[in-house]
């Protein structure tokens, strides 16, 4: 039997203390260090050790461990005796944002007040000090529950040199999660706020301080320099396609392998790959996603360990409401798929509902897909990627979030795909005008309501979302040309029997429509005029076994025929 799981200690001290697993990731120190970037910002997935990482460069390099080098013994950075003399030599703060999560800007901001204070508090011993003069010693009482915004900006700065100065040491600043603030800010509408807060504490505290000999934050995003960071120019951005730090963050294939043997599992090497292999950093394939592996470890079984630790709400509101293209893409993801697109690694918060870019860019920084191939794109000046889901897990992540569109306590939702199959119109209506009193107005978003914005795209999303399921035995393909014109959504047998569908979506238009029975009318005449059977014709399917269903929606009201 291996060494005990400690499942989410995020603690270096800890783990090593208690003979707990580990694996070794202390080279991460030695390259950082150097390296000599004066400002680091490392770009991972959330739960691919990025805290227990900053926790282990903490403990390595503060003044307040020097006594502690035992925890590093028979480790990699131990090896290398010149690292022996940096152990305990450096001033450390040691920052998370991570719980910084509220759905307004005035938690948010006290939120990151109260981190602010303990930080103060951790070192208030050294008012004793008669290495700092008086004013020096007013910073601490700057700090209080009603600082002021530009208080909060300098903060960091002034703890830097109070802290300097009482070590005659410049400090290192660590900064854990620095992007959540921003994240929730971007969900819950207080962005503008929000920025201008953490841009001017990023200024004072990594761009014009004297005090501070290397700064390292880590983030899932990289948020646009516009956003965050104007003016830093000192900042050195790894994201996951750089090539530093590749084998640093997240499980290589070699350490799972050998983890699996030691514990008597070399069986469960082929779907281990399967469920939690296929993350790329930089030059480095066969990334595993460590908190699957860890809980894998402790229960011997299978799950969406990884996935089901987040809720993935601004994800699943960008698909869902996403362009019939970005629909068309995850369907061809989802079917196992590559898809090309041009994206920039940095996020534009502001771009993420106008952008399809963005979107993707953001699925890249989370880890639910993977860039195949990078060539820039010298029209765009862009890069061009090729992007796929990352595994197993993560598939299993979007079909579920998909699933979870819908209230858990409508569980018919099997029933609608039972009835469309079926052709029993009845329930299909029923279904569909109780689902849409509750789902047309769950993805608004702030004054524009998505349904609003996008009618026909969102029904057609919302539509995809309650058929997904079909996949295993049917092929669903939306938007695609068949005849003289692109069909909505088509779903064809692949064993070649049972009927084929196809839909046709159409909102109420009043000028043109009395009531939803003209609008479905006009929706079944498309599908003729435009000859859509051509495909299904073209591949074998007789006219007798292909079905259409007009969909008319208006607001909250449908009707299918």
């Amino acid at each position: 039997m291996g060494k005990i799981i400690s499942l989410g200690n995020q603690d270096f001290e800890a783990i090593r203390k208690m003979g707990a697993f580990y694996i070794d990731k202390t080279g991460f120190i030695k390259e950082w260090w150097e390296n000599k970037d004066i400002v680091t910002l490392i770009t991972r997935p959330r739960r691919f050790g990025k805290t227990l990482n900053l926790s282990m460069t903490e403990c390595f390099f503060s003044n307040q461990y020097s006594e502690k080098s035992f925890l590093f013994e028979g480790l990699s950075i131990w090896k290398d005796k010149k690292y022996h003399n940096l152990q305990g030599k450096y001033p450390v703060i040691f920052i998370s944002f991570a719980g910084i999560k509220a759905n307004n800007y005035k938690m948010a901001r006290q939120g990151i007040i109260y981190v602010i204070m303990g930080l103060y508090a951790k070192y208030q011993f050294i008012l004793q000090s008669e290495l700092l003069n008086s004013k020096e010693k007013t910073y601490f009482s700057f700090v209080k529950n009603n600082m002021s915004d530009a208080e909060i900006s300098i903060s960091l700065y002034n703890l830097s040199l109070c802290i300097s100065l009482y070590y005659g040491k410049k400090v290192i600043i660590l900064l854990d999660e620095y992007d959540t603030p921003m994240q929730e800010a971007y969900v819950y509408g207080y962005w503008d706020e929000m920025v201008m807060l953490v841009r001017t504490l990023f200024n004072y505290t990594f761009k014009t301080n004297p005090y501070l000999e290397r700064g390292l934050l880590t983030g899932i995003t990289r948020v646009s320099k516009e956003s965050a960071f104007s003016d830093l120019n000192n900042l050195e951005v790894v994201t996951t396609t750089s090539k530093k730090y590749c084998t640093s963050f997240g499980f290589t294939e070699e350490e799972v392998f050998k983890t699996l043997e030691a514990r008597g599992l070399a069986s469960e090497k082929e779907e281990i790959k399967k469920w939690y292999d296929g993350f790329i950093f930089g030059y480095v394939t066969d990334i595993y996603n460590p908190w699957s592996i860890t809980k894998f470890l402790d229960l011997e079984e299978y799950g969406t360990y990884w996935a089901d630790t987040s809720s993935n709400k601004l994800i699943s509101k960008l698909i869902m409401t996403g362009t019939p293209k970005i629909k068309m893409q995850m369907e061809d993801l989802l079917a196992g798929k590559c898809i090309e697109t041009d994206l920039e690694e940095q996020i534009v918060f502001e771009q993420l509902g106008n952008t399809e870019g963005a979107v993707w860019s953001l699925l890249v920084a989370s880890g639910y897909i993977k860039p195949m191939s990078k060539c820039l794109n010298h029209e765009s000046g862009k890069f061009h990627y090729q992007l796929k889901v990352t595994n197993y897990e993560t598939s299993l992540m979007f079909r579920n979030m998909v699933s979870g569109w819908f209230p858990e306590y409508l569980t018919s939702y099997n029933g609608f795909k039972e009835a469309l199959l079926a052709g029993d119109i009845d329930y299909m209506n029923q279904f569909m005008n109780e689902v849409s009193e509750v789902m047309f107005s769950s993805f608004d978003s702030g004054s524009k309501p998505s349904a609003k914005t996008h009618p026909e795209r969102f029904y057609h999303g919302f539509v995809l979302g309650l058929i997904v399921d079909l996949s295993g035995k049917y092929y669903i393909r939306s938007n695609r040309e068949s005849g003289f014109g692109r069909y909505d959504v088509m779903i064809e047998p692949k064993n070649n029997s049972g009927d084929a569908i196809i839909i046709e979506f159409k909102v109420f238009n009043p000028r043109k429509d009395n009531n939803l029975e003209d609008t479905v009318k006009s929706a079944l005449k498309q599908i003729e005029e435009r000859d859509y059977d051509a495909e299904l014709i073209s591949h074998g399917i007789t006219k007798d076994r292909i079905r259409h269903y007009g969909f008319a929606f208006k607001g909250k009201e449908v009707l299918i025929n």
